[in-house]
C-alpha cells in the first residue's frame, strides 16, 4: 500500500483520471480497499469527512458580553464606585453586569445546543470496505481511497467515482437545484450529498470534507457576515445615552470647577449620574424577550439558532425561496397525457406504467404509476422481463403478459428515442413535436410511450412530468404578501420551468435568467440591480448567484429572508438577514440558517413572522421606556444640581431603582401585543424622539413634586429625597404602560404577569419609602400623595405620547385606523 504522505487531495486532477490511474494514485483497490492502519493515517492527515464550522470559544463568547457601549457604561460606574470607595454600590453594579452577561450567554448557548443535538441525530453513515471486509461506520471517518457501497436511497457520503458496472440515477437537487435525477455511469463523479434514486454501485472516494463539491459550496458560508439590525439598534441607543451622559457630566464638572466645589463631591455626583445613565437591564430584557419568543417558535416546530434573527425575521420585507423541495414537493408528478394514436389517456398511462417497475423506487417510474386512476389495473398483467433505463438506450422496456395470455412489449423513455423505434413515426411526428414543445415551454419533461405490435413498435403518445408545488405554498405566499413580504422564487431549473411554477403559485412570471449575471458589463450593473429588485424570481441559479442576489437586495435597503434545504442554499442562508432551513434540509443548510423548521411545509414561516413581530414590538416598547427613564433621571438630577446645588436622590436610591424597576420589567417578554401588518424596523428617529418627549415630561413632573415638597409642604431635604425616589420609581414604572402601545394605553390590555410585576415591585418601593429602609421615612400620607400625583402624570404622559407619534411619524395612520389594522 502506498504511503499516505504521497497522496494529496488535488481534486481537479482526481475527478478526471482514468479509474485505473485513480486507484494507483490513491493506493487502493476495489477488492480490498485501504488497510485499517492506512485509513487511520489518512484520517489524521486529511481530517474528518465533515464541513468544519468556525466556532468561538465559550470563554471568548462569554467575555464578548462585557464589550460594547452599554457594558462600558456599567463598567465605568463600577470603576467610579471603587474610586470613591462606595463598595456596596460596586458590588451591586458588578452583580448586575455579570447577570446581563450570564443571561445572554446562557440563552445563546441553549439555542446552540438545540441545533447541535439536532445535527447529531442526522449524522450519516456509510458502508466501507477496509482490509477486504465490509463494515458500517460514520461517514465522518471516510478518507480518500476508501471503497464505499451505495444502494437505493443512500446519500453519497463523499465525492466519489462510480466503479459501476451499471449506471445509477442520482438526485442532485440539494446540490445543484435540479429537480430531475441525472444518470451516472462507470467512472463518473458522484457528489457528496447526492441521493441514489435507482440502482446500486461501488465507488472510490477521492475527496472528503472541505475538498468536496459540498465542502467548497459550504466554504462560501464563511464569507457571509452580517451585523443584525438589532445589534445596530442597541449600539445606537447606547451611543445616544453615552453622549447625553458625557455632555451632562462635563457640564456639571465645568459648573463645579467654577463654583469651587470639592473634587470628591463632584466625582461622587459623576458616579450617581453614570449609574443613572446606564440602562442596566436592557441587554438582559432584550435577550430574554427574544429567548421567550424562541421557545414559542420552538413549540411551533421552528428552532432558532441565533436569537437576534427573531428581530430580523420581524423586519423581513423580501423572502427569497428556493423552489425545489421548498416551494415544490421535489416529487415528480404526471401531467395531462397526450395520446397521438388510437388509445385513450387512461390506456396511455397504463402502458407507461407497465413499462415501469415500482420496486426500483425510480422517481419517474413512481410518477407514472401514481398517475393511474385505478391502481389495481396492473394486477391483471405480469412482467416476464424488464430492462431498466440506462444512459445508452435512454428508455425502459418490459415484456408483458395480460390475463388472456397475450404477450406484448411496452417501452417509455426520451421522446426522440422512442419515436425513432416506431413504425408510425412519420405520421405522428408533427403532433408529437407540438405536444413536446408546448409542454417544454411550461416546464414539463416529456416521455414517449410505444407498444410493440407484431414486430413493429407503435408510438402511442406523450406523458408530461413535472415537480408540483407543495399544497400549502400558494397559500403561504399569499399570506406573506398580506404581511408586506415580497416573495421571490430562486431555482437552478430552466427558465420555462421557473415561469410555470411561479405562475401556478401566483408569484408572477417576471423571472430573471441568472446565467446573464456573469455577462453584465460595468455600465449595466445598475440596470441589473434594478431587475433583481423587481423580479418575481430567478432561474438557472448557482450558489454564487444566490449570494449575489441577496447582496444586491441588502444594498438596496431590504431586509432579506432566505428559505432553502440544500447545500447549494447554505451560503445564501448565512448571508441573508434571516436564513430559514426547511424541513429535511441538509446539515450544511441547517448549520448556516438562523431558523430551522422541523415540519414539512412553509405555513409555519407565516406564524413565525407574526410571532417575531410581536417580539419586536415588545423590544421596541421597552427601548422607548428605558431611554425615556434614563433621560428623565439624568435631566432631573443635572438640573437639580445646577439650579439648586442639591442631589435629589442618593446613589443607593439609584441602585434600588435599577434593581426594582429593571428587574421587574423582564416580564414585558410575556406582554400582550398584536402583530403589525407590515415589516417592522428600528426607526431610531421615532424611538429617540418619543422617548425624549416622555423623558422631558417626566422631568417636568419631578420638578413639580419637588416644588410641592420644598415650598408647599416644607419638608426636609432628606425627606424630599425619599419623596423623589418614590415618585421616580412609581411614575417611572407606570411609563411602561404608556410606551407599550402606539394608541391610548387602554388600546391593548397588558398581560397579567406584567401587571403583577409592576405593582408588586412598586408596593416594595412604597414600603421602603414609608418605613425608611436605607432612607428617611415619609409615612403613609406622603406615599399616597406620590401615588395620586403619579397617576395624574401617567394620563398626561399618555396624551404626550400620542402627540409625539402624530408629529414624528408622518406616515402613520390615525390611531383608530392603526388599531383596526393591528387586529387584521
Amino acid at each position: 500500500m502506498a504511503d499516505a504522505t504521497s497522496h494529496s487531495q488535488k481534486v481537479d486532477g482526481l475527478e478526471k483520471l482514468d479509474i485505473g490511474q485513480l486507484e494507483k494514485e490513491l493506493g487502493t483497490t476495489p477488492e480490498t480497499g485501504l488497510t485499517l492502519a492506512e485509513a487511520q493515517t489518512r484520517l489524521a492527515q486529511y481530517g474528518a469527512n465533515e464541513i468544519a464550522e468556525k466556532t468561538t470559544s465559550p470563554i471568548l463568547k462569554f467575555l464578548s458580553y462585557f464589550w460594547g457601549p452599554i457594558p462600558w457604561m456599567i463598567e465605568a460606574a463600577a470603576v467610579l464606585s471603587a474610586i470613591v470607595h462606595h463598595w456596596s454600590d460596586f458590588v451591586i453594579i458588578i452583580v448586575l453586569l455579570l447577570a446581563n452577561a450570564i443571561v445572554g450567554f446562557w440563552e445563546e448557548y441553549q439555542a446552540g445546543n438545540a441545533i447541535a443535538a439536532l445535527k447529531a441525530r442526522l449524522a450519516p453513515h456509510a458502508r466501507v470496505k477496509r482490509g477486504g471486509a465490509w463494515s458500517d461506520m460514520a461517514a465522518r471517518d471516510l478518507v480518500p481511497g476508501d471503497i464505499v457501497r451505495l444502494r437505493l436511497g443512500d446519500i453519497v457520503p463523499a465525492d466519489s467515482r462510480s466503479l459501476g458496472p451499471d449506471a445509477v440515477e442520482v438526485d442532485q437537487a440539494a446540490l445543484t437545484g435540479e429537480s430531475l435525477p441525472v444518470s451516472k455511469g462507470e467512472g463518473e463523479v458522484l457528489y457528496s450529498g447526492a441521493i441514489l434514486r435507482q440502482g446500486e454501485a461501488d465507488a472510490i472516494v477521492y475527496a472528503t470534507g472541505g475538498k468536496t463539491f459540498f465542502g467548497k459550496t459550504a466554504a462560501l458560508v464563511e464569507e457571509a457576515h452580517t451585523t443584525s439590525h438589532f445589534q445596530k439598534a442597541v449600539m445606537k441607543i447606547g451611543d445616544y445615552l453615552i453622549i447625553v451622559a458625557i455632555a451632562l457630566v462635563t457640564l456639571i464638572f465645568a459648573v463645579a470647577t467654577f463654583r469651587g466645589d470639592e473634587i470628591m463631591t463632584t466625582l461622587q455626583f459623576a458616579l450617581v449620574l453614570t449609574v443613572a445613565a446606564i440602562p442596566v437591564a436592557m441587554p438582559a430584557v432584550l435577550s430574554v424577550t427574544m429567548a421567550v419568543g424562541a421557545r414559542r417558535l420552538a413549540a411551533r416546530q421552528a428552532i432558532v439558532s441565533r436569537l437576534a434573527s427573531i428581530e430580523e425575521l420581524a423586519g423581513v420585507d423580501v423572502l427569497c425561496s428556493d423552489k425545489t423541495g421548498t416551494l415544490t414537493q421535489n416529487k415528480l408528478t404526471l401531467g395531462d397525457p397526450v395520446p397521438v394514436g388510437g388509445e385513450t389517456r387512461d390506456e396511455l398511462v397504463l402502458d407507461g406504467a407497465l413499462a415501469s417497475r415500482a420496486e426500483n423506487q425510480d422517481t419517474i417510474d413512481m410518477a407514472v404509476i401514481a398517475g393511474l386512476k385505478d391502481q389495481d389495473a396492473l394486477k391483471a398483467y405480469s412482467t416476464s422481463h424488464y430492462q431498466p433505463f440506462d444512459p445508452v438506450h435512454k428508455r425502459t422496456e418490459a415484456t408483458i403478459t395480460d390475463k388472456d395470455g397475450k404477450t406484448f412489449k411496452v417501452t417509455k423513455g426520451a421522446v426522440q428515442v422512442v419515436l425513432a423505434l416506431s413504425k408510425n413515426a412519420a405520421a405522428v411526428k408533427d403532433d408529437v413535436d407540438k405536444a413536446t414543445e408546448a409542454r417544454a415551454k411550461r416546464g414539463y419533461r416529456a416521455l414517449g410511450v410505444a407498444k410493440e405490435s407484431g414486430n413493429d413498435w407503435e408510438f402511442l403518445g406523450v406523458l408530461p412530468l413535472y415537480d408540483p408545488p407543495r399544497p400549502d405554498s400558494k397559500d403561504m405566499i399569499a399570506k406573506a404578501e398580506e404581511l408586506g413580504i415580497d416573495v421571490k422564487m430562486v431555482t437552478g431549473d430552466q427558465l420555462a420551468i421557473a415561469k410555470e411554477i411561479a405562475g401556478q403559485l401566483g408569484l408572477g412570471t417576471d423571472i430573471l435568467d441568472a446565467s446573464r449575471f456573469g455577462d453584465t458589463k460595468a455600465h449595466e450593473t445598475a440596470k441589473l440591480d434594478h431587475d433583481i429588485e423587481t423580479a418575481d424570481g430567478f432561474a438557472q441559479v448557482f450558489p454564487e448567484h444566490k449570494f449575489h442576489i441577496i447582496d444586491v437586495l441588502q444594498k438596496h435597503g431590504h431586509i432579506v429572508g432566505m428559505t432553502g434545504d440544500g447545500v447549494n442554499d447554505a451560503p445564501s442562508l448565512k448571508k441573508a438577514d434571516c436564513g430559514i432551513a426547511v424541513s429535511g434540509a441538509t446539515d450544511a443548510a441547517r448549520a448556516a440558517a438562523a431558523i430551522v423548521l422541523l415540519t414539512p411545509g412553509l405555513t409555519v414561516i407565516v406564524d413565525a413572522v407574526k410571532e417575531a413581530r410581536k417580539i419586536f414590538q415588545r423590544m421596541n416598547s421597552y427601548a422607548i421606556y428605558r431611554i425615556a427613564e434614563t433621560v428623565r433621571v439624568l435631566l432631573f438630577m443635572t438640573l437639580s444640581i445646577l439650579v439648586f446645588n442639591f442631589y435629589p436622590v442618593t446613589a443607593i436610591m439609584i441602585v434600588l431603582l435599577a434593581l426594582l424597576n429593571d428587574g421587574a420589567i423582564l416580564s414585558i417578554a410575556y406582554d400582550n401585543v398584536r402583530p403589525s401588518p407590515k415589516p417592522e424596523s428600528w426607526d431610531m428617529r421615532l424611538v429617540l424622539g418619543v422617548s425624549t418627549v416622555l423623558g422631558i415630561t417626566g422631568v417636568a413632573a419631578s420638578f413639580g413634586l419637588f416644588y410641592i415638597g420644598e415650598h408647599v409642604l416644607h419638608l426636609d431635604r432628606e425627606v424630599v429625597q425619599t419623596l423623589m425616589y418614590l415618585k421616580l420609581s412609581v411614575a417611572g414604572h407606570f411609563n411602561i404602560f404608556v410606551t407599550r402601545t402606539r394608541g391610548p394605553f387602554w388600546s391593548i390590555a397588558p398581560a397579567p404577569i406584567l401587571l403583577i410585576a409592576v405593582f408588586g415591585t412598586q408596593v416594595i418601593a412604597t414600603v421602603i419609602a414609608i418605613y425608611g429602609l436605607l432612607m428617611p421615612a415619609i409615612g403613609w400620607d406622603l406615599a399616597a400623595l406620590v401615588w395620586g400625583y403619579a397617576v395624574v402624570w401617567f394620563l398626561i404622559n399618555d396624551r404626550a405620547k400620542l402627540l409625539a407619534y402624530r408629529i414624528l411619524d408622518h406616515e402613520a395612520a390615525p390611531v383608530i385606523d392603526q388599531r383596526k389594522m393591528a387586529g387584521m
